[in-house]
């Protein structure tokens, strides 16, 4: 097998040609309600990070995970209104049985209320928390550790980026679509996918025009390697455009998955005489510290949610009671 990948090694240096690795980014028929109201694979428990003055039961109810339900729809500033926010929502979609394409798989289907005013608008489409890049499932025994979300939104070892697409069924609007991602380092970058002015599925793609595929014209250059971490890219949100020239109100639109071909950043197959992992332990000891940063900070805004629908609860609950009393 050694001997084999050395004689594809050959090929390709003699032939200067790179074959890019593709991965499921996410995948939303995936995201199904499979664990006590929520998906199992992204069920996140931040009740651990929400201190002592909670009771047993309120931290039991601090739970989420990407199932399409919990996802939201976030307007720019200038857009959101009582209205626009109401009417701009998410819900999971079956496709019809006899369809020629995903018969019967699970869409996330995505409604925008854009303002009627004549000015440009913007709305994207986010997960209910970012989405951590080395978390551990908390309920599935011997879980991978570190590796809860990938394929739910989080792919590993990612060089350069070629191409990532996504199948959309489009209704005709002329809205601009991109998906916006996250690298290790916070960074934030929008790759745009096109228009939606079709009708019917289609894989809209975003081309990196500055990937190389042949090695002979690349800057080649040398990396050190452990304990260099391995670079990860996450899923931050779908991004819709309005121009606006367009007429405002309501936009219907489905999204089945988003998918990405890319370069591995560190070639895993490379045999090595030490295991350096073993020795210094300094990979686990990186990840385990931004596994806790990372669900001490998606706990603090859930719990920071939790209270404040509790406040809302609270506010109806005092609304209808005084209803009551004027009835009387």
């Amino acid at each position: 097998m050694k001997k084999f990948s050395v004689f594809l090694a050959v090929i390709f240096v003699a032939t200067g040609t790179l074959f890019a690795l593709e991965s499921v980014l996410i995948d939303f028929n995936e995201l199904l309600d499979d664990y006590q109201g929520q998906h199992q694979a992204t069920f996140v428990d931040y009740g651990s990070v929400a201190g002592t003055r909670y009771t047993e039961e309120e931290k039991a109810a601090m739970v989420s995970s990407l199932l399409i339900p919990n996802w939201t729809v976030r307007l720019t500033s200038s857009s959101r209104t009582v209205t626009n926010d109401r009417l701009s929502y998410v819900r999971p979609v079956t496709v019809g049985d006899n369809a020629v394409q995903f018969a019967g798989t699970q869409v996330m289907g995505i409604r925008v209320h854009y303002p009627e005013g004549s000015f440009n608008s913007y709305a994207w489409v986010k997960p209910p928390f970012p989405i951590p890049a080395y978390a551990t499932n908390p309920v599935i025994e011997d879980a991978p550790r570190g590796d809860q979300f990938t394929g739910f939104g989080v792919v590993k070892n990612v060089g350069a980026i070629k191409s990532v697409t996504a199948n959309v069924y489009g209704l005709n609007y002329p809205m601009g679509m991109s998906v916006v991602l996250i690298n290790e380092n916070q960074e934030t970058r929008e790759l745009p996918l096109g228009y939606l002015d079709f009708e019917g599925w289609k894989t809209l793609t975003w081309q990196n025009p500055n990937y190389v595929n042949d090695v002979r014209n690349r800057v080649l250059h040398q990396s050190p390697l452990y304990p260099r971490s391995s670079p990860a890219i996450t899923f931050d949100s779908l991004q819709f455009y309005r121009d606006g020239m367009i007429e405002g109100g309501d936009f219907i639109v489905y999204v089945k998955d988003i998918v990405m071909r890319y370069d591995q950043a560190i070639l895993k197959e490379v045999d090595t005489d030490l295991d350096h992992e073993e020795a210094w332990g300094i990979l686990a000891q990186r990840e385990e510290e931004r596994r806790l940063a990372e669900l001490n900070r998606v706990g603090n805004i859930q719990v920071l949610r939790y209270l404040e629908s509790r406040k809302l609860d609270q506010e109806e609950q005092e609304d209808e009671g005084a209803a009551d009393d004027a009835a009387q």
